[in-house]
């Protein structure tokens, strides 16, 4: 229903590395910056980064809520698990932490509460998330309460951001440590879709090659490398091993993803292997959004945002390093897996692109 808004973002960081072509671009921030505007429009019809912010004051209160989020989020709270050396002082931040996040979106809540009271949502126009979160508390108030709104606003600016643009981030780092791949991508999407418009999220389907792509550097880079933990309603065994009722469960999809003995030559980037029975056969040896019930409700959005923006970018500018090194692809520490350094890069439109990028 929002996909206009996702092309749109999309467009608008073609356009800002176009005006920027031939010079050193920090990835990172273009992809992080990219899919938060995308999410926060969804979400209200909100840009907080790049161009167009309405509100400048207001997208300097989310943005610096939102990065203590991910400061503080990205820890591993020892305390959580050894009580008797909890943090008071870790514990007294994230609770100052909630409460300016909270108040935040309360205040979005109530902005959105009033647009729908003017029939500013009326007609054809599309409702945004918290407007059809609103309606449906018309209907249902003692479950879409204001609380339940902003916890799932949260969960969705915390779950679906970063990890979308660190896999972007991977995915065109192994591109440019690969340019084989990067130029076999660049064919596809030149045959499947040529070169008198922009790809949208339709030509995803028609161009595997480029899944397989995101599919490689999700096995090789999963952002979340221990699945969202499990609980043990009751005893039972796992792989052999008793697990007692109530005892916490993770798994390592890393590990899976990059053991020898299910995958040949895990450390290699081929993507190629999703061609063959290698990469289709059993569902469980790749899972980068988990499995089952559980899994990740956001995988088909992801794939939409990472596989638009990634095939975008392939479509529109050749790429290169900065300099004749390989991109580093070291890890920083943490519960994600994100590079220890953002990529730069450098990008110069293609001459068979040049009449579309001028008129976005």
């Amino acid at each position: 229903m929002l996909s206009s808004i996702r092309l749109e973002e999309v467009k608008s960081m073609i356009c800002g590395l176009f005006r920027n072509q031939n010079q050193s671009v920090d990835m990172r921030t273009v992809f992080f910056e990219l899919t938060l505007n995308i999410m926060m429009r969804m979400i209200a019809e909100k840009r907080y980064y790049g161009g167009n912010v309405s509100d400048v004051e207001e997208a300097k209160r989310f943005r610096a809520i939102h990065a203590e989020s991910f400061l503080l989020g990205g820890k591993t709270i020892i305390g959580d698990y050894i009580p008797w050396i909890k943090s008071k002082q870790m514990e007294k931040r994230l609770i100052e932490l909630n409460l300016k996040r909270d108040s935040f979106l309360q205040c979005l809540i109530e902005e959105q509460r009033r647009k729908i009271l003017e029939g500013d949502c009326c007609g054809e126009k599309k409702k945004n998330l918290v407007q059809v979160l609103l309606s449906l508390q018309e209907t249902e108030p003692e479950y879409y309460t204001d609380d339940i709104i902003k916890g799932l606003v949260v969960v969705i600016l915390l779950a679906g951001t970063h990890t979308s643009s660190t896999t972007m981030e991977w995915a065109l780092s192994l591109l440019l440590n690969h340019p084989e791949v990067l130029e076999k991508a660049k064919r596809e999407i030149d045959e499947q879709i040529g070169h008198d418009r922009l790809m949208d999220e339709a030509d995803l389907a028609q161009l595997p090659y480029l899944r397989s792509i995101l599919n490689e550097t999700l096995r090789m880079c999963p952002a979340a490398p221990l699945l969202v933990p499990h609980e043990s309603s009751e005893e039972c065994l796992v792989g052999g091993f008793r697990i007692p009722r109530g005892t916490m469960l993770y798994v390592n999809a890393w590990a899976i993803q990059n053991d020898p003995k299910i995958w040949r030559d895990p450390t290699k980037f081929r993507p190629e292997r999703f061609d063959n029975p290698e990469g289709r056969g059993d569902e469980f040896k790749l899972m980068p959004f988990g499995h089952g019930r559980r899994s990740c409700p956001g995988e088909g959005l992801a794939l939409r945002v990472v596989g638009l923006a990634l095939g975008s970018l392939l479509q529109c500018f050749e790429w290169q390093k900065i300099g004749d090194k390989m991109v580093d692809m070291t890890e920083a520490p943490g519960s994600t897996i994100s590079k220890a350094q953002p990529l730069e890069a450098i990008c110069r439109a293609r001459p068979s692109m040049l009449t579309h990028l001028s008129q976005i």
